[in-house]
């Protein structure tokens, strides 16, 4: 017998021997005859008439019975477990159950030869596994932290046209294209290090870089609205790798969560984002659910809280925020001349020369359907809310002129499978900007925007999509300006923006998006340059803009 079968049969037979007698004279051989002749094989111990549950060694019994089949009664289907046992009635039982496992151990023998060769590929599999989750440990960036990142080419030109004249008298076609109508080619990218400490909490860090300063979707280039989304890089910082979000949240409680940070943006702190467009950015200006007033994305030193009950579907959240809260003077430097609408402030926290922006939010969300509403405070003079990139000329100038308060309803609906019918999403916004009389630029002026966008998921091919979208950025509606402003008549802020993109998803970390874009009146009010100061440009002034684009996508 070999000895790991001794050493698993022993504790059994040693047990059932120990109350037997030790000597000849208790011998019973009728008895051992009964019981080594029994044909009845016993497969559960119920089948003993003389066994109960409160027997103290009912469960040993059990396991002999049920896991190994070694254990037979008497004919009279009795076990006399109170009966002593014999020498040869131990024997009749031990032999039994070393056939037993004898039999067991020829089945496993004959199982090992037969997938031998596929055991040792297994072996060397594992034996790999280990060797790189030892490297993995052994070079691991931290146990705490993970790394996602993103980079994005984009190579893009525009075109002008119009009759539209700039305050020189040259065509403001031409002046355009002179400016920003090279072919170029830039980069984004973007390095995020997600760390959480209880597996609930996450510390956000953001370290990007990119060349787009000077790019016509930089945001800073002839047409402001050209600015794309991924665009970044800063006048005199291109190329430079800067800290761009750097914020911790946390939850409180079960439906509570809080939101604080150095750099954090004011979508970082809302439990609900009401678009579902678009999965993949191009213009900017289709990135805030149709109200860049209220959802004016301002970034900089903040905190906030939100409460979401998912049962239900509703959140509320609330946020504060000021673009320049790294500033420790929060005294207005000089008086700026009347009607320039700049003010040059320093910064701080809640003072009067912070870029605040506080802000409200409402939502309720299903799996495939939500709406939002929102309001915000916005300093615009002193330099937070809309800019270049989501408005017309005329409105962010006068949004400087003072302080402003924008609303938003959005809402969202995304069908249950993909097909011929698109997620739909739109939003609007109102913006009312009140007079700062330290500017001297207007005593009221209100805004508009809105937008729709359509996203068809696993179009044509599974995995790749297709997006449109249609809308006006901020365009000024209203205007009433100060005395003491060299003013002309409102004559039309309105315009227009299209995009249409299909994004081609090449593998799970690479997609290419051609893409085309165009933009009615981009200038709006100041389209023609031979008015005043603000606005006088005729109705009947045209100048557009036509462009395309091609950005490619990497992501690990």
């Amino acid at each position: 017998m070999k000895l790991f079968q001794q050493l698993l049969v022993a504790p059994a037979a040693l047990g059932l021997m120990a109350p037997m007698a030790a000597n000849a004279a208790d011998l019973d051989i009728k008895g051992v005859s009964d019981y080594s002749a029994s044909s009845e094989q016993v497969t559960s111990i119920s089948q003993f008439q003389d066994v109960y549950p409160t027997d103290w060694a009912y469960q040993a019994l059990s396991n002999l019975i049920e896991r190994y089949g070694c254990v037979a009664g008497y004919p009279s289907g009795s076990y006399l477990g109170n009966r002593a046992m014999t020498r040869f009635e131990a024997a009749a039982l031990l032999n039994a159950c070393l056939d037993r496992i004898t039999e067991v151990t020829d089945e496993l023998r004959r199982l090992l030869q037969e997938f031998e060769q596929e055991l040792a590929i297994l072996k060397g599999r594992v034996d790999g596994l280990e060797a790189r989750v030892g490297e993995l440990e052994a070079t691991q960036f931290s146990t705490t932290t993970k790394l996602v990142g993103q980079t994005s080419f984009v190579v893009g030109a525009n075109s002008f046209g119009g009759d539209a004249e700039q305050l020189n008298g040259e065509d403001r076609a031409d002046a355009a294209a002179r400016a920003s109508g090279a072919t170029v080619f830039n980069y984004d990218m973007r390095l995020e290090l997600n760390t959480s400490f209880t597996g609930k909490d996450l510390l956000k860090t953001r370290l990007r870089a990119g060349n787009f300063a000077d790019s016509p979707y930089g945001g800073g280039g002839y047409v402001g609205l050209d600015a794309m989304e991924v665009a970044f890089g800063e006048e005199g910082k291109e190329d430079q790798v800067t800290v761009d979000r750097l914020w911790y949240q946390f939850p409180l409680g079960e439906e509570f969560t809080v939101t604080a940070g150095a750099m954090v943006r004011q979508d970082n702190m809302l439990a609900v984002w009401p678009s579902n467009y678009p999965s993949e950015t191009i213009l900017d200006v289709f990135t805030y659910a149709g109200a860049p007033g209220a959802y004016s994305l301002t970034k900089g030193g903040g905190g906030g809280i939100w409460w979401n009950d998912n049962d239900s579907g509703w959140s509320i959240s609330a946020s504060y925020v000021s673009a320049n809260a790294d500033n420790g003077n929060p005294n207005r430097n000089d008086r700026p001349a009347a009607g320039s609408g700049i003010n040059d402030t320093t910064g701080g926290i809640g003072t009067d020369a912070a870029a605040s922006n506080a802000t409200a939010q409402i939502a309720y969300a299903q799996d495939q359907w939500g709406i939002a509403a929102a309001y915000s405070y916005t300093s615009g003079d002193n330099g937070a809310g809309i800019y270049a990139g989501n408005a017309t000329p005329l409105a962010v100038q006068l949004s400087r002129g003072g302080t402003t308060n924008s609303y938003a309803v959005s809402a969202w609906w995304a069908p249950e499978d993909t097909g011929w019918f698109p997620s739909i999403s739109a939003g609007w916004g109102l913006n009312d900007v009140n007079e700062n009389e330290d500017i001297d630029l207007i005593d009221n002026a209100t805004s508009q925007s809105w937008y729709v966008g359509l996203q068809w998921e696993d179009a044509f091919v599974e995995g790749n999509v297709l997006g449109v979208a249609g809308g006006q950025p901020t365009f000024v509606t209203a205007v009433d300006y100060d005395d003491d402003v060299n003013q002309s008549d409102f004559v039309a802020d309105g315009n227009y923006a299209f995009e249409l993109w299909y994004k081609f998803q090449v593998t799970d970390n690479i997609s290419v998006t051609p893409a085309v874009y165009y933009l009615s009146r981009p200038y709006g009010d100041i389209t023609d340059g031979n008015g005043p100061a603000f606005g006088g440009g005729r109705s009947d002034d045209t100048f557009s803009n036509f462009g395309g684009l091609v950005r490619t996508t990497f992501k690990f």
